[in-house]
């Protein structure tokens, strides 16, 4: 069987959360990691078993024994850090949100294209078993005319906020906000299964630091309406509801989860989950190295094209309510 060899970017609890479903899944190990701090660079390492922990970027993405680099450092970094690596030779996966801008994006999936290698988009949710139960069961559901979705999740960061102390995820040095990462899942499902939007506005709560904590973003469709709401200041039932003509499809957990699906038509109900394992991102590690293994490059490519129409709404719509990060306009 074809391996593939892992290097990682970032020491974080979603890398950790990667590198546990990367441990029970044939066909990728870990080669290598970096990190700006050797403690947590060895650390990591030793936990999950890799022989080589660098500090130095430069050397890391000249490791010929890496053959995919994984990225998950703060968002403000991931252009950069993507672009290195394709230059280097090296296949990448990257976090969501791969950059803030879409011709960041557009540059990337370009450069990749250029020199033969292989660019994934690591949001979780494109992997999940009840995505495609959603879209199986979309079409008994009727004419869309409502679509509702929450993700709250009240963050530690926000209580360091209020108390003075500015961290990564509400900062725009580092690409920060609400919208940019729990907003983002948002978005994402929208534009997985109704396609990009006639309109797209987001109505932010900002906070001192020019980004947003909390929010809502409403998309109008041809023929309905879709309302999405986001916070990292407050925490809620967290759901997705698709409502048409002759039902609707509750989807519990929110849209970064799909932790189940229920139908709801006039025949009746029925209830649906394909994800017994409850870590979502063992389903992006094990379904993402099945495709990379399959060499299901078109299935890939079709995920950049969502990637891009996300970055892209998300990037008209945080300018025109007035998030701006360093160097843009």
């Amino acid at each position: 069987m074809k391996q593939i060899k892992l290097g990682t970017i970032g020491s974080g609890a979603i890398v950790q959360s990667i590198l546990d479903g990367v441990q029970v899944t044939d066909g990728i190990s870990l080669e290598a990691v970096y990190s700006r701090t050797e403690e947590k660079g060895r650390e990591l390492a030793e936990k999950y078993g890799a022989g080589k922990a660098y500090t130095d970027l430069e050397a890391f993405l000249c490791d010929g024994e890496v053959d995919y680099i994984y990225v998950a450092s703060p968002n403000n970094l991931h252009y950069e850090q993507v672009k290195a690596a394709l230059l280097h030779g090296k296949n990448v996966i990257c976090e969501k949100p791969m950059c803030p801008r879409k011709e960041q994006v557009d540059e990337l999936i370009a450069l990749a294209d250029e020199r033969g290698l292989v660019l994934v988009d690591a949001t979780p949710t494109a992997f999940l078993p009840n995505l495609d139960i959603i879209k199986e069961k979309l079409p008994e559901v009727g004419r869309i005319r409502l679509v509702m979705s929450s993700y709250s999740q009240y963050s530690s960061r926000y209580d360091k906020l209020l108390a003075g102390e500015v961290t990564n995820v509400f900062s725009p040095d580092f690409a920060g906000g609400c919208l940019q990462d729990i907003g983002y899942y948002n978005v994402y499902l929208n534009v997985a299964l109704f396609g990009k939007p006639e309109k797209a506005v987001y109505f932010p709560n900002i906070c001192s630091t020019g980004v947003d904590t909390s929010g809502i973003a409403v998309f109008r469709y041809a023929d309905f309406v879709s309302e999405c709401a986001g916070a990292k200041d407050t925490w809620g039932e967290n759901c997705v509801q698709i409502e048409g003509e002759k039902g609707y499809l509750y989807v519990e957990g929110g849209p970064n989860g799909l932790n189940s699906v229920r139908l709801c038509t006039k025949e009746g109900e029925s209830s649906y989950d394909l994800q017994e394992n409850p870590d979502r991102w063992f389903y992006e590690v094990q379904n993402m190295t099945k495709l990379l293994i399959n060499e299901d490059y078109e299935t890939i490519r079709r995920g950049l094209e969502i990637t891009r129409d996300v970055i892209g709404i998300m990037e008209a719509m945080r300018k025109e309510a007035g998030i701006v990060f360093p160097g843009e306009a």
